[in-house]
């Protein structure tokens, strides 16, 4: 009996390391930030071995966080979502947008001065990613999701890029920054202090409450979706972002768990954030 669950657990591991996808680490001299930029590429099980096209999805990492945060959490979820069936194979970028030391290196991914990190993200990452790797190439075949700082940057590029993502996923998002939730007060102009104005310069909540006619029907064309721990300092921001979702008859989903800021619940909002990106391909 001892050697049948072991020859068993054996082919398990020969068909999980046999189906099993990889991170390649890649970058691209951007002129718009007049620097190289690095990025992680998830490439699912059997890429280059046919001509097959994938849809393509950006997962952005958080303040205080770089393009390496996310593989070592992602690798094996994908792996396993992929493998049972419960998501579509896909490429999965993971850019950088900052470093550890948020008080001198500059975080975030809006455009701020000196730093039009949203005009490198279109103009030349999303560009160059889809000429690399056989992906995305519309609206129906791109998604977008991150934590914290990523999910606030998720959610405003898709209020200003209607017409790149078919949907979006925000974890524990930081979608504004009115009443200095991140980073408190500060007199000093340190990078810390840009990073939290650019939030609250560019605030997702202030986005759907001043939203033109025009503008709400183009956001009905993506799929939302807001996930917070009922105890996580930001929490009260994804709420009222659903509010004022529905109060503009914008369709969105809002998961509130049981959890923190963290990795532990970022982690298992994978779970649920893969297969909703990919059951929103192809819209």
């Amino acid at each position: 009996m001892k050697r049948f669950f072991l020859a068993v657990a054996a082919i398990f591991a020969a068909f999980s390391s046999a189906n099993a996808g990889k991170v390649v680490l890649d970058s691209l001299y951007s002129r718009t930030l007049g620097s190289n930029v690095y990025f992680n590429v998830y490439l699912p099980s059997g890429y280059g071995k046919s001509d097959a096209h994938y849809p393509l999805t950006f997962l952005l990492h958080g303040l205080y966080g770089t393009h390496q945060d996310w593989p070592s959490h992602l690798t094996p979820v994908a792996d396993e979502l992929i493998n049972s069936g419960e998501c579509r194979p896909m490429v999965i970028v993971m850019p950088n947008a900052g470093g550890a030391d948020v008080k001198h290196v500059q975080n975030g991914y809006f455009n701020m001065p000196g730093r039009p990190y949203e005009d490198f993200f279109f103009r030349e990452l999303l560009p160059e990613v889809e000429k690399r790797y056989n992906c995305g190439g519309r609206k129906g075949q791109r998604a977008i999701m991150g934590l914290s700082m990523g999910g606030g940057g998720s959610t405003v590029y898709c209020q200003r890029h209607p017409e790149v993502f078919s949907s979006c996923y925000a974890m524990s998002p930081w979608l504004d920054n009115d009443g200095n939730q991140v980073g408190g007060r500060r007199s000093e102009k340190d990078c810390l202090a840009i990073t939290c104005q650019s939030v609250c310069d560019n605030s997702a909540l202030r986005f759907v409450q001043e939203a033109s006619d025009e503008t709400v029907s183009q956001l009905r064309t993506i799929k939302w979706f807001f996930d917070c721990g009922d105890d996580d300092f930001l929490f009260d921001q994804s709420v009222k972002m659903h509010q004022l979702m529905r109060s503009r008859k914008i369709k969105d989903e809002l998961r509130i768990r049981d959890g923190v800021h963290n990795w532990e619940y970022w982690h298992t909002a994978l779970r649920t954030a893969l297969p909703f990106a990919s059951r929103n391909f192809g819209r």
